[in-house]
């Protein structure tokens, strides 16, 4: 019998390594494609909000309402209720988003890792009104969130200083409400009709006014759509059993 080459003797682990190589690949690849980076000037990776989107959708089917309201080209300041520890403008900003097919910030990014750099992922921007009027001038749509409540029976204090970044910039300040219906996948988000003052003011009376006016909006839209629920952050998650947004 003859003798064994040295090109017999690599054959048969050069074989064998092939398909754990494919598959090491195959999941390099995977990795790449979930990690993969598309950051925008303010932080917002744009893939990294998809794969969030999606997941979120396997406990909620959320809906929105009013997406005629948003501009299809132009900054907008979109006003929501807040329950506490609900991720309202959040998940608010990730439903217009997709909605719209726009990318939709939101404000409430803290200053601190690592919650901050992971927030400024998904588009979140620190509550500061320089921040915002930047972004509202480059023709962007941010979600702030009113003050948080226990229910949605209302909604809280807006923020008039951060309303006042939309004024100076001139853009749209539009109300949104918020709910949800318990032990079903079902959320909504309904955008109102922009808020147009009767008479105009100047300096922070305007801003005021702005902010005065579409919390008494919201706290009619909430009305409007039954009023609302309770929630944490885990009823985003598959497991969650009640709540929403």
């Amino acid at each position: 019998m003859a003798t064994p080459s040295v090109a017999d003797v690599i054959a048969f682990p050069a074989r064998t390594a092939a398909p754990a190589a494919r598959a090491m690949s195959s999941g390099v690849r995977a990795a790449t494609a979930w990690t993969a980076n598309d950051v925008d000037d303010w932080g917002r990776d744009n893939g990294f909000v998809d794969r969030i989107w999606s997941m979120s959708q396997l406990r909620w089917n959320t809906s929105v309402g009013g997406i005629d309201h948003v501009p299809r080209r132009a900054g907008a300041l979109v006003v929501v209720n807040a329950r506490r520890f609900a991720l309202a403008p959040i998940f608010a900003a990730l439903a217009i988003g997709a909605a719209v097919d726009r990318p939709v910030r939101f404000v409430g990014r803290p200053d601190i890792a690592p919650l901050g750099p992971v927030m400024q992922r998904l588009g979140g921007l620190l509550a500061d009104a320089d921040e915002l009027e930047g972004v509202l001038r480059a023709g962007e749509i941010i979600v702030l969130g009113a003050e948080h409540e226990p229910s949605n029976q209302h909604s809280g204090t807006i923020d008039h200083r951060l309303v006042g970044a939309a004024i100076a910039t001139r853009v749209r300040v539009l109300p949104a409400a918020t709910v949800s219906v318990p032990l079903r996948r079902s959320a909504r988000v309904e955008i109102g009709a922009p808020i147009s003052l009767r008479r105009k003011r100047r300096g922070p009376l305007d801003e005021l006014e702005t902010a005065d006016a579409a919390q008494r909006r919201i706290d009619a839209m909430l009305h409007e759509l039954g009023g609302s629920l309770t929630g944490t952050p885990l009823d985003w998650l598959p497991i969650g059993g009640i709540g929403g947004l």
